[in-house]
């Protein structure tokens, strides 16, 4: 089944995660969106990246094949505390890590409480500070399963709609089926405003500007998900980010532009 690989227990969960490669670990956290898991987010990045790490992502709580339990709180403390039980489970102290955008807030939130288990980071699409609520994440709420309405949600996410081919929408539809998919997406997002627009938090500008690993922050310019200056904000607040905007480009910095991805990242993992 396409995106079940190995299975852990973690904070009391089930974990399903991917592996890949030998050397240093380098940690993928996927994004919040409906049929999002690890393997929808990175299997065509995983093979590449592999050459030169040991590659590690994980289905985080509430996502993909990961067990879901009903008393399971989904904030962000509890998704941290999975992640590093995920690290330890796999004796893992520390790992450079890529997070896309709710990904690259969790590991935000994790640095800034547990600096010594990251290395170095890149965060892609990522939320920094208050924003409103863009039509990209209105259309993961609003999600009800089928083929057209993952169609239709997908296509707020690329710059072209090149990216966006009909094996995704397969893989994403088919995830968004695991039972209990949507619900857990539903926690993780706030609920839409009936009129008006609906306020959003990211990591706040003055805890970010707390994070001393060197970050690469990736943000594409055409972003309809996370709004660049998100992107920008980070770039500016981080003490030791190099920021990179991607033109022409989308949510999806690794599928959009794979090759300047990889690129940039194995240059920013490597200096290490």
């Amino acid at each position: 089944m396409p995106g079940k690989g190995k299975t852990i227990e973690a904070f009391g969960l089930q974990t399903n995660y991917l592996e890949e490669g030998e050397g240093q670990p380098l940690l993928l956290l996927h994004g919040s969106g409906p049929g999002v898991s690890a393997y929808t987010n990175w299997r065509k990045i995983i093979p590449e990246l592999a050459k030169h790490f040991r590659v590690i992502a994980p289905d985080l709580a509430g996502f993909g094949y990961t067990e879901r339990k009903a008393d399971f709180s989904y904030d962000i403390k509890h998704w941290g505390k999975h992640l590093l039980a995920f690290l330890d489970a796999l004796g893992i102290d520390k790992t450079h890590v890529v997070g896309n955008s709710f990904g690259g807030s969790l590991a935000l939130a994790t640095a800034a409480r547990f600096p010594e288990r990251f290395d170095r980071i890149c965060l892609m699409g990522t939320p920094c500070d208050k924003f409103i609520m863009t039509p990209g994440l209105r259309a993961g709420w609003d999600y009800t399963p089928s083929i057209e309405n993952m169609r239709k949600t997908l296509a707020h996410f690329p710059y072209s709609a090149d990216s966006l081919t009909e094996e995704l929408i397969e893989e994403r539809y088919q995830t968004s089926l695991i039972p209990g998919a949507q619900e857990g997406l539903r926690k993780l997002l706030v609920e839409p405003n009936p009129e008006g627009d609906t306020p959003l938090s990211g990591m706040p500008e003055h805890v970010a500007a707390k994070i001393e690993h060197p970050t690469l922050v990736l943000h594409g310019r055409e972003d309809k998900v996370v709004p660049t200056e998100m992107g920008m904000k980070l770039g500016r607040s981080m003490p030791n980010a190099d920021l990179h905007i991607f033109a022409k480009c989308g949510h999806w910095v690794m599928a959009e532009r794979p090759q300047d991805f990889l690129k940039l990242v194995l240059n920013h993992f490597q200096a290490a």
